[in-house]
């Protein structure tokens, strides 16, 4: 791993954030470790950062604010790895939905958290072949909708806009450019939240659902992403970019 890469650790229990600080130094990173979400902002004037490690349960804002205010500023593109105690389901889809690339419920062991970071970091520097995300266009055009791709939201053929959250935006990003492709929940789970599933995760299934509801998609008669039984998902709608179809 490159020594250049600084993850900034954000967790208010002092021993574990000092602990894996080291930890990670001891790997090849530079780590930082703060308490708050005032001296994460700090750390962020300061100094260039890779990715962040953020604790859900925090005093004062906790890391689902924290994650949602970073998606909404000048951080948004910014990885994050989410650390929860929760083990419910539902809190890790809300983590996911705020914006965060990953998870991992305490307690874990070092060495997962040091290949999580690996992942998203791998992840967000190089794609699979013929699997690169483009940034070129301010809006994607689809059916009968656009996606702003500054505001990171929806205009329908009304131009009323449909907010989407953090998982929802990054999965759709990851369909619209590759339309007519079929893409596995392995591949879903690697471009939007940089790790490879596990037999028990369903969180793809589950994000691809809320996506259907936001566009209107029948699971029963699929317009625009299609489920292929033991296969994955594909989305079937031609897509313009820039007056081009993709």
């Amino acid at each position: 791993m490159d020594h250049s890469n600084h993850v900034l650790i954000v967790d208010d229990d002092s021993e574990i954030r000092e602990l894996l600080a080291a930890y990670l130094t001891r790997n090849g990173l530079r780590a930082t470790a703060v308490g708050n979400g005032r001296q994460m902002r700090a750390v962020l004037a300061d100094t260039p950062v890779d990715l962040i490690v953020l604790d859900l349960m925090l005093p004062g804002e906790d890391g689902l604010s924290l994650c949602r205010d970073l998606r909404a500023g000048p951080h948004r593109n910014m990885p994050i790895l989410m650390l929860t105690a929760r083990s419910d389901e539902s809190d890790r889809i809300l983590g996911l939905e705020m914006g965060a690339d990953d998870y991992l419920v305490k307690p874990f062991a070092a060495r997962e958290l040091l290949a999580r970071i690996n992942s998203i970091l791998r992840r967000a520097r190089m794609l699979p072949p013929n699997l690169q995300i483009t940034e070129a266009a301010s809006f994607i055009c689809f059916g009968d909708w656009r996606l702003d791709t500054v505001g990171r939201h929806l205009l329908d053929a009304n131009a009323t806009m449909v907010a989407l959250t953090g998982a929802e935006y990054r999965l759709l990003r990851v369909f619209l450019d590759h339309p007519q492709r079929v893409l596995t929940r392995d591949q879903l789970l690697n471009l939007t939240q940089g790790r490879d599933a596990d037999q028990f995760d369903r969180s793809i299934d589950l994000l691809v659902s809320r996506l259907r509801q936001r566009l209107g998609d029948d699971a029963r008669e699929q317009k625009y992403i299609k489920t292929l039984r033991s296969e994955g998902y594909i989305f079937s709608a031609s897509v313009t970019l820039d007056g081009e179809i993709r």
